[in-house]
């Protein structure tokens, strides 16, 4: 397990941000898509019911965006069903192509959420970034948000991540990286270690694709030296034992997918040689 992991009994591991030392749980909980269920009541109940499991096994981040449909006011929904948990981090975006559009996305996005500020703002997908970053470092300095950050996903404009992680004061940046998506690890990785930023990744599993298609198929024998019983949890400590990966958001609509994500934050991590041996094996079924 890296250095950088801390764990505790029964709890996913932790890592520190790195602009605060602040320790996050390891694994989140992502919204794209599992909790865009408009007002359907039922299916609202199990979004919830998948929020209190994530709490239960000592998640903190849930990550969402205006992007996302009617995301915001489930996970809003969910927490005051629950009683308002004091463990939550909550990560918002904002998405305008208006730059004087932010702050009152960014307020409708809290009335949704119903906290009295966000632990963290991001610039999703780089959209009117250099605006919206201004507004979110104001916010900041005034006290109305704890971090700033930016986002993509997909692969998409990693020139420009990379250019504003080295001139730019942000906290975190998000982008996808799994067992299969591997650009990351030559440059945004490593100057995320260097710059001292928190990387949240996103599409852990190609938003399901390679855990359908990896579904039917046995796990190779080696896996159970990690302690894994699923290929989720397999990919998952690919990128968790990365150690400038501060965070996966991976997204269910199922409370045992979010309890099976958790464990993937626990017990033994892969070293560099089992961990390309994960990405072959995956690579070639």
């Amino acid at each position: 397990m890296p250095s950088s992991l801390h764990a505790q009994q029964g709890q996913p591991a932790r890592r520190p941000i790195p602009s605060s030392r602040e320790e996050m749980p390891i694994v989140g909980l992502g919204t794209w898509i599992t909790f865009n269920v408009g007002n359907d009541p039922v299916l609202r109940d199990e979004c919830a019911a998948v929020m209190a499991a994530f709490f239960e096994g000592g998640g903190r981040m849930i990550d969402s965006s205006p992007m996302y449909g009617s995301s915001q006011p489930v996970v809003g929904y969910g927490l005051q069903k629950l009683g308002r948990p004091p463990a939550i981090f909550s990560a918002e975006k904002v998405w305008t192509s208006s730059a004087t559009a932010g702050p009152a996305q960014i307020e409708q996005s809290r009335r949704f959420w119903g906290v009295p500020k966000f632990d963290l703002v991001q610039v999703h997908n780089l959209l009117a970034w250099k605006a919206h970053l201004q507004t979110l470092l104001q916010m900041k300095a005034a006290g109305t948000v704890r971090y700033v950050g930016i986002t993509t996903s997909e692969g998409r404009r990693h020139d420009l991540v990379e250019q504003i992680m080295r001139n730019e004061p942000i906290d975190f940046v998000q982008f996808s990286y799994n067992v299969v998506d591997r650009e990351a690890e030559a440059r945004l990785l490593p100057l995320a270690a260097e710059r001292g930023i928190a990387v949240i990744v996103n599409r852990p599993f190609r938003q399901g694709e390679l855990t359908n298609r990896l579904g039917k198929k046995p796990l190779p024998e080696w896996a159970a030296e990690l302690g894994v019983s699923s290929w989720a949890q397999l990919m998952l400590k690919f990128i968790l034992s990365h150690p400038a990966v501060t965070v996966a958001v991976p997204a269910t609509t199922r409370v045992d997918h979010v309890r099976e994500n958790l464990s993937a934050a626990a017990g033994p991590m892969p070293d560099l040689a089992t961990r390309q041996r994960i990405s072959a094996h995956v690579q070639a079924l």
